[in-house]
């Protein structure tokens, strides 16, 4: 096991410039207990982070690769609710290897109360092998904490 596949804490609060969109709650979100479903987070934190890959990468590496989660960390604070807009956030953190590490901020938008926050690792894969892939370093310096600690300013 990894220093990344270890459990470790979740980041308290996102860097000065993270990547972000607003989405809305809508019915089909909403569960039995009359809140968004646990898996609804886990579908925001996906898809802000594909988000973040179109918006990032090249094209040319975006036809070449694909991203596969190899685990997710969701820890729930508040629940939404159904008419709600959250703001979803997203950084990238460290890499290890073929494991990129990514944090995600999932707040209300109206009073910007954290509802969840997430860590996932991601592995690169070949488009059409479907086997690891090691990135390019300046590919890498994109979605990963460099050597000074900073990250892509998206």
């Amino acid at each position: 096991m990894t220093a990344l596949e270890t459990n470790s804490p979740m980041p308290s609060s996102p860097p000065p410039s993270p990547f972000q969109r607003t989405m809305a709650v809508e019915a089909g979100d909403i569960d039995e207990l009359g809140h968004v479903n646990n898996t609804v987070y886990l579908r925001w934190v996906q898809e802000i982070a594909t988000l973040h890959w179109q918006d990032v990468a090249p094209e040319q590496d975006q036809d070449l690769l694909l991203w596969v989660v190899s685990r997710h960390e969701i820890d729930y604070k508040s629940p939404a609710m159904l008419g709600d807009e959250v703001l979803v956030r997203t950084w990238v953190g460290a890499a290890q290897g073929l494991t990129f590490e990514r944090h995600t901020a999932i707040e209300r938008a109206g009073d910007e109360r954290l509802l969840a926050q997430a860590r996932t690792l991601w592995i690169p894969v070949n488009r059409q092998t479907r086997r690891p892939q090691r990135l390019r370093p300046e590919l890498r310096a994109l979605f990963s904490i460099n050597e000074a600690g900073n990250s892509s300013p998206k």
